[in-house]
Formats: structure tokens, C-alpha cells, sequence
């Protein structure tokens, strides 16, 4: 299940693009933006004891991620008109100069990053 809803990015954006888009193409977009957050921390908040509530920092990320996606998704010309992109710095320039950028969500989800088990590791070898 879905952690954000459609209407909750429609009730954020300012886009009428994004507002008029079909709430199943919305889904997909979450869909695209919850996959993006969950590789990002290293989880998907579903542990009920750390996270009863989703996070308003990780909402807020889904919602614009998913809105990014929206906009990128729900127009031809973007999707025809890239010139060139970097994917570190996730911008995007068009044939006509424009630059469409993500939002940076990092510092939003930093705190949310799963942490690698530390343990110790005991190795034992034997002579054949």
C-alpha cells in the first residue's frame, strides 16, 4: 500500500499539469517516488514500533518526489526534449535551455537511513 495518496500531491502542487493528471498515473508516480526514498534509506517504513506515523519529513519527500515525477511523467515535450542530464545532481536540460531539477529530499531523509549492523565476525580455518 500506498504511503501517500494522489490527492495528497494534487492538494501540494501548484502545477495544473500535475492537478489534472489522472489519479492511476499519480499512483505510479508515488510508485516511482517510494522506490526512490526506500533505496535512499535503506527501508520502507514499515516497522510500526519506529514508525506508528509516517514521518512529516518523509511525507514530504514522497509528495514532491511524486509531483517531480508528475511533471516528467505527464509531459511529452520534457520527455522528447532532454538534452542532456546528470544523474548525480539529478537536473535534467532541455533542447530549449529550461532545467527541471528534483528536489533535493537528502537532508529531509538523513536521519531516517538504516544503519549497518556492526558485529564482530570470527573466522576459523583449519589445515586439510
Amino acid at each position: 500500500m500506498a504511503l501517500i495518496t494522489p490527492q495528497e500531491i494534487i492538494d501540494y502542487t501548484v502545477f495544473k499539469k500535475v492537478k489534472a493528471r489522472a489519479p492511476q498515473l499519480l499512483q505510479m508516480d508515488i510508485l516511482q517516488a517510494e522506490t526512490e526514498v526506500f533505496e535512499e534509506v535503506g527501508h520502507d517504513f514499515s516497522d510500526s514500533t519506529l514508525y506508528p506515523v509516517l514521518p512529516p519529513e518523509a511525507r514530504l519527500a514522497l509528495i514532491q518526489l511524486g509531483q517531480y515525477y508528475a511533471l516528467v511523467n505527464g509531459d511529452e515535450s520534457i520527455a522528447k526534449g532532454i538534452k542532456s542530464e546528470s544523474i548525480g545532481g539529478y537536473s535534467y536540460t532541455l533542447d530549449n535551455g529550461q532545467i527541471i531539477s528534483k528536489a533535493s529530499i537528502l537532508a529531509m531523509l538523513r536521519k531516517f537511513k538504516a544503519q549497518p549492523v556492526q558485529g564482530n565476525v570470527n573466522m576459523r580455518m583449519r589445515l586439510l
